[in-house]
């Protein structure tokens, strides 16, 4: 079993990375692969409504060349999926909405390979806007008929400055609540 995370905040080693290692070594404890990959920061373009993905219907983004097809190629290799972000002005960071648009429309022009597999959401928030992030992220799963895994309280941690997440116990704690609780469902799904 795998699981591989996108991470959506270019800030290398941040509040972002730190919750969601937090989950990735529960995973990696109860002996499931784990991928943590960046790409916020990255120069992912968004969506243009181009449809070529429906034209083709095999898995890649035919218009750009920016690591789309890569992730994509391991979202649909993978049994987990996370989608984590700093939250920005109440949502997502535009890499990892980028992400959620063209991979939603790639993977759902070639019969939705991301059906039934397990996915979890993580926002890193200063003070607001959370909730709306968690939410946003997991419209991509519902979507795209995937089983959405919870936690203690919704799955974020709280912080402003690089590192101030590990002062937020609550929040970390959470999150590995959350590996504990992905990690069970992927054997009960996979054992």
């Amino acid at each position: 079993m795998k699981v591989v995370a996108f991470n959506g905040s270019p800030r290398a080693n941040g509040n972002t990375t730190i919750l969601v290692d937090e989950v990735l070594g529960r995973l990696d404890a109860a002996g499931i692969e784990t991928e943590h990959l960046r790409v916020g920061g990255r120069a992912l373009r968004g969506c243009t409504a181009c449809e070529k993905c429906w034209e083709t219907r095999d898995l890649t983004c035919p218009p750009f060349d920016d690591g789309l097809d890569d992730y994509v190629a391991r979202m649909v290799a993978a049994d987990g999926i996370i989608l984590a972000s700093p939250v920005y002005y109440a949502d997502m960071t535009p890499e990892l909405k980028a992400l959620i648009d063209r991979s939603g429309s790639v993977t759902g022009a070639a019969g939705n390979p991301l059906r039934r597999k397990v996915g979890a959401a993580v926002a890193a928030v200063r003070r607001g806007g959370a909730v709306h992030t968690f939410d946003s992220i997991n419209h991509f799963f519902q979507i795209n008929e995937m089983i959405v895994v919870g936690s203690s309280y919704w799955n974020f941690g709280m912080g402003y400055e690089k590192g101030d997440v590990r002062n937020d116990e609550e929040g970390l704690a959470t999150m590995r609540t959350l590996g504990d609780t992905m990690a069970w469902l992927l054997q009960k799904l996979h054992g």
